[in-house]
């Protein structure tokens, strides 16, 4: 087992931050570093922790995408001296394309691992680049594979698409036990989110704070609004059914709120392989890293001198269409998934703006995705086009909304 370089797109997010504490703990046999960070890249909200970062794994290029280069340069610096380190000079990227230049970065040779933690579809371009680079994708940015779609599946070489997911990882896992001919379901828990057990009417008046209450996992604002509106799973769905060529008519959701199950598969036999450990994402982190191996004690494991009890339930699709939803808009394929995602994030947005309520956010990206013609031809540039149209088209309707 040699030791992997790595690069992390998304550093100060979760999954970045995570990621860290995986590879500061993880070692070889010898003691050495099971993985060095070769390059880092974050959006810029936070310089500070970005700076940290950099000078505690001495990445050797940092980019930054909200950050002037000389404003991430002084930041380094100044950490550096806190520190008494006075020899660390990384190479800086910062604008737009600073992820994307990271992702793709090669100056001592492409690196073994792109992480790509950043969360929306902005991070599409650095995915197809850290494909092009040639290294292992470690995916937790689902987004970039539910809009770019084809395209992401065909720069991936085999075997180069790693899902980070927990869902996914574990159904990565489990799919190890057959062959693909062999596979009957994919079946996605989900936690079921605050709002588990409520009514359609029930969520009508339900806030942005109480949206942001999740019972199990500690995540951004859109995530965990996602997964309050189901929204999250929908994506999933498409996610699983790109990642792992199963039809979307044999792909199942169920609720499972203890969230140790992380995802299952049924085989044509009857047989159903499950994937359980306690809620931690560490473990799919570690596994997206290291694939195919694992990483010895990357999190805790299910404690089993303890008595506990799992349940599982069925989806209400009345309270909550967003599954069944996504499944249409992938159905219809081109570029149909790339605006069910944007016409959510744009709808998300205004939720937590107080212009609409909860309900409305799905609503609305039926509306939009009833209106959009399609595309013909699935490219980055058709993409973000759509995009645009709908995130514009969101706007418009959710100023009907609001009124």
């Amino acid at each position: 087992m040699a030791q992997r370089t790595v690069i992390i797109l998304g550093s100060t997010g979760s999954i970045g931050t995570q990621a860290l504490d995986v590879i500061a703990a993880a070692r070889l046999e010898d003691g050495s570093p099971r993985f060095v960070v070769s390059a880092l890249s974050a959006g810029g909200g936070q310089l500070a922790l970005l700076a940290s970062q950099a000078v505690q794994t001495r990445a050797e290029a940092v980019g930054a995408a909200n950050a002037q280069p000389e404003e991430l340069r002084r930041a380094i610096t100044d950490t550096a001296a806190q520190v008494g380190v006075h020899d660390y000079h990384p190479e800086i990227f910062t604008g737009p394309d600073a992820a994307t230049a990271i992702a793709g970065w090669n100056a001592n040779g492409p690196a073994d691992v792109v992480l790509n933690g950043i969360t929306g579809s902005i991070g599409l371009a650095p995915t197809l680049a850290a494909l092009k680079s040639g290294a292992l994708l470690a995916l937790a940015n689902k987004e970039s594979l539910i809009v770019g779609g084809q395209l992401v599946k065909d720069a991936a070489a085999p075997g180069q698409l790693v899902p980070v997911d927990s869902e996914h990882s574990a159904l990565a896992q489990a799919l190890r036990s057959g062959s693909a001919s062999e596979v009957d379901r994919l079946v996605l828990t989900a936690s079921g989110g605050p709002f588990r057990g409520r009514s359609r009417e029930e969520l009508r008046h339900v806030t942005p704070d109480q949206a942001l209450q999740h019972p199990t996992w500690d995540m951004g604002l859109m995530v965990t609004t996602n997964s309050a509106s189901l929204v999250n799973k929908g994506l999933e769905v498409i996610e699983a059914h790109l990642l792992f060529d199963v039809p979307l008519d044999r792909i199942d959701v169920v609720v499972h709120p203890q969230s140790v199950v992380h995802s299952m598969v049924q085989f044509v036999d009857g047989s159903t392989m499950a994937q359980c450990s306690p809620p931690d994402m560490r473990l799919p982190i570690a596994l997206g890293l290291g694939w195919p191996d694992r990483v010895p004690r990357a999190a805790m494991a299910c404690d089993w001198t303890q008595a506990t009890s799992w349940t599982f339930e069925p989806l209400d699709t009345q309270a909550f269409p967003a599954v069944e939803l996504a499944k249409s808009a992938a159905k219809q394929g081109s570029t149909f998934p790339a605006v069910y995602n944007a016409a959510n994030e744009a709808a998300v947005y205004a939720f937590h703006a107080g212009k609409i309520g909860f309900l409305d956010i799905v609503d609305t990206v039926e509306t939009v995705l009833g209106e959009h013609p399609g595309s013909t031809q699935l490219s980055l540039g058709s993409v973000l086009d759509a995009e645009v149209w709908a995130r514009a088209r969101t706007q418009e309707r959710l100023a009907l909304v609001g009124r």
